[in-house]
């Protein structure tokens, strides 16, 4: 069997998408992995099907899975890249209703970019070297110095694998340096398992755990990852939680072929 995909990626962070309306994709592990594996497959932090939503009043559902072939929870930056796809197919113009497994979400297409609202964050929990918080997806981060020398794949499999975190299969990690007007975020994603060129709730996450933390004032937060950069802005919600929150950047259509599955 043939199938067809598309690719898309979101300022670095890459996927395969595939229209599933009609119930096509057969949803095995070793064949999501498959299709994500950059040396056998066609390469991808992750795996996204678009589907009909059994809401009629939602424009289709999100279902993302990880590049090792799970289903995962919210992945921000897909979620963008779904909403330039399904204009892509006419499914929608400049605005959407979207499901996905955290919940429902808005997004608007303007000028290029995608502006994708994510799910409220009802706690936040700032403690003296690390800060966690859950954006749809679990993350912890760090705010450090000289980042580009930064180990983050050797650092973030060690934090991600902490006891703590094993009730919940692991927490994504995202390690931060603050400029003058940004932050500069990198990631290592559970799931891919190696550090992802930008993750979309973790820079959500980083954004308000430095807002939180009163390490910036300016809103919205610009985040700088290793491929671009992407702004985010929200309300506090007190006296521990954020609300009304936004991630907007580029969703970039890169090509789309067929792969024997």
């Amino acid at each position: 069997m043939n199938l067809h995909f598309y690719k898309y990626q979101g300022t670095g962070n890459d996927f395969v998408i595939i229209d599933n309306r009609q119930n096509i994709f057969k949803k095995d592990t070793k064949l999501i992995n498959h299709i994500c594996s950059r040396r056998f497959g066609v390469g991808a932090d992750g795996l996204i099907l678009l589907e009909d939503s059994k809401d009629e009043n939602l424009d289709f559902k999100m279902v993302y899975y990880n590049s090792d072939g799970r289903e995962s929870t919210m992945c921000g930056n897909g979620g963008r890249c779904i909403v330039a796809f399904a204009k892509r197919l006419n499914i929608i113009e400049n605005h959407v209703n979207f499901e996905a497994i955290d919940g429902l979400h808005q997004a608007e297409i303007k000028e290029d970019l995608v502006n994708l609202k994510m799910a409220d964050v009802p706690l936040v929990n700032i403690g003296r070297n690390a800060t966690f918080l859950d954006t749809g997806s679990p993350h912890h981060i760090e705010f450090v110095k000289n980042l580009n020398e930064f180990n983050v794949k050797e650092q973030g499999r060690r934090i991600r694998n902490l006891e703590n975190y094993s009730a919940i299969g692991g927490a994504n990690v995202n390690f931060v340096e603050i400029s003058e007007d940004s932050l500069h975020v990198r990631t290592y994603e559970r799931g891919v398992e190696d550090e992802t060129w930008s993750c979309g709730t973790g820079v959500t996450a980083a954004a308000i755990a430095a807002k939180m933390s009163d390490r910036v004032s300016d809103m919205p937060v610009k985040v700088i990852t290793k491929g671009g950069q992407l702004n985010v802005n929200f309300e506090l919600k007190p006296p521990n939680g954020c609300q009304n929150i936004w991630l907007k950047g580029p969703a970039t259509f890169v090509f789309e072929g067929e792969i024997s599955c």
